[in-house]
C-alpha cells in the first residue's frame, strides 16, 4: 500500500538573495500537506497573515471531517435515522453549491456518496488493502444515493434517501483555496502562493516572476510538465497515484465512480487549470473529479460541460490528451511526449 500526497509538485526556488522577504509554513490538515509562502516587505504581517489562513484551515477541516466528530457527521448521523437537522449557514451554502457543480457534472464528482467511500476503507488516514464484498457494492448502487438527495429548507437539512452521507473530499480543499486567497487579500497581501495537497492557487508574482509549479507524473517521480501561473488562477490534479491500495498487484485508487461503485481504471490523472475569478479554488478541485471519472469517450465533453478549457489526461496506458487552450502554456521536461491536442 502506498499514498501520494500530493498531485502537484511545487517548483518554488526560494533564492536567499531575494530582494523581498518570502514567508514560508506547511501544516498538515485536509489528510495531506499544505503549504503557504507569502512574498511581502514586512515579514510580521506575511506571518500574521499566514498564520490566518492556517487558522480558517483547520476549522474548515475539523467542521467538515467525513469520519471524524464534526458538523458534518452529526448531519449524516441524522439522515441515516431519516431526521431533519439543523446545520449553519455555512454548511447549507455548501450543500447547495456542491449539489450544482454534482449537476454540472452528470453527478459522477458527488458528495453524497460518503458510504461508498467507508465501504471502500478510504475513511482513514491509513486504510487497508482490502477490496469491499461485491455484494454490499451491488447493495450501496441499489440505493442509488446522491447529494442531489439533500433538501435545505433555511438551515435544516433533510433527505429522502438515508443511504446518503456527505464527504467533501473532493471538494472543500478548493474552497479552502478561495478562502485563503480571500484571507490574504484583506490582510493586504498581493503576492502568495496556497498549495493544498496539489491543488494551488497563484497570487500576484514572486518578484515580478510568475509562479511556477510543475504538474507530477503519474508514474514517474518529479513533474512531467512546468507552469507559469497568472495572478488568481489555480490548477488541480487528480490522480491514481494519491490514495490508493494494490491487491494482487492491481490498483484501487479512491476515485469511485458512482455508476459502478469501483474506481476508476481508464485514467491515471487529470489536470484543469482555472481562470481567476471568485471560485477559481473551489473548480480546481471539483471539477477534475468528473473528468478524471468520465473516461476516454467522455471526460472531453465533461469538460465541456463544467465549462473547463484548459485540461489534460493521461488515460491507463500513460497516453497524454490535451487541450489546446492548455497545451501551448505547458513546459514538458526532458523529451516532448507524444500527445493528442484537442480543440
Amino acid at each position: 500500500m502506498r499514498r501520494c500526497l500530493s498531485a502537484l509538485l511545487l517548483l518554488v526556488f526560494l533564492a536567499a538573495c531575494g530582494r523581498t522577504p518570502i514567508q514560508q509554513q506547511e501544516a498538515y490538515v485536509f489528510g495531506t500537506r499544505v503549504e503557504v509562502l507569502v512574498v511581502d516587505a514586512d515579514p510580521a504581517q506575511g506571518r500574521a497573515a499566514i498564520a490566518t489562513v492556517l487558522r480558517e484551515f483547520d476549522r474548515l477541516h475539523r467542521a467538515y471531517h467525513a469520519w471524524q466528530t464534526s458538523e458534518l457527521t452529526a448531519l449524516n448521523d441524522a439522515i441515516a435515522a431519516g431526521k431533519p437537522h439543523p446545520v449553519s449557514p455555512e454548511l447549507a451554502a455548501l450543500i447547495v453549491d456542491s449539489q450544482e457543480l454534482a449537476r454540472q457534472g452528470n453527478y459522477l464528482f458527488d458528495p453524497g456518496i460518503g458510504q461508498l467511500v467507508k465501504l471502500w476503507g478510504f475513511h482513514a488516514d491509513e486504510f487497508k488493502a482490502e477490496v469491499p464484498d461485491k455484494a454490499a457494492i451491488a447493495a450501496w448502487l441499489a440505493g442509488h444515493p446522491s447529494i442531489a438527495d439533500i433538501e435545505i429548507k433555511g438551515t435544516t437539512a433533510s433527505s429522502r434517501n438515508p443511504r446518503v452521507a456527505l464527504d467533501f473530499g473532493g471538494y472543500l480543499k478548493g474552497v479552502a483555496l478561495d478562502r485563503a486567497a480571500a484571507i490574504l487579500r484583506q490582510q493586504g497581501i498581493h503576492n502568495a502562493l496556497i498549495n493544498i495537497g496539489g491543488n494551488i492557487m497563484a497570487l500576484g508574482t514572486k518578484e515580478g516572476r510568475k509562479w511556477k509549479v510543475g504538474i507530477q507524473h503519474p508514474r514517474q517521480p518529479g513533474p512531467m510538465a512546468t507552469i507559469e501561473l497568472e495572478d488568481g488562477e489555480a490548477i488541480g490534479t487528480s490522480g491514481d497515484y494519491q490514495r490508493f491500495f494494490e491487491v494482487d498487484g492491481k490498483r484501487y485508487a479512491h476515485l469511485l465512480d458512482p455508476r459502478t461503485g469501483y474506481p476508476a481504471e481508464h485514467t491515471q490523472a487529470v489536470t484543469v487549470l482555472i481562470p481567476a475569478g471568485e471560485r477559481a479554488g473551489t473548480l480546481s478541485d471539483a471539477s477534475s473529479k468528473p473528468i478524471f471519472i468520465a473516461g476516454p469517450t467522455g471526460w472531453r465533453a465533461a469538460a465541456r460541460q463544467m465549462g473547463i478549457a484548459q485540461v489534460l489526461r493521461v488515460d491507463a496506458s500513460g497516453a497524454i490528451g490535451v487541450t489546446a487552450d492548455l497545451q501551448h502554456r505547458l513546459q514538458f521536461i526532458g523529451i516532448m511526449p507524444a500527445m493528442e491536442v484537442l480543440p
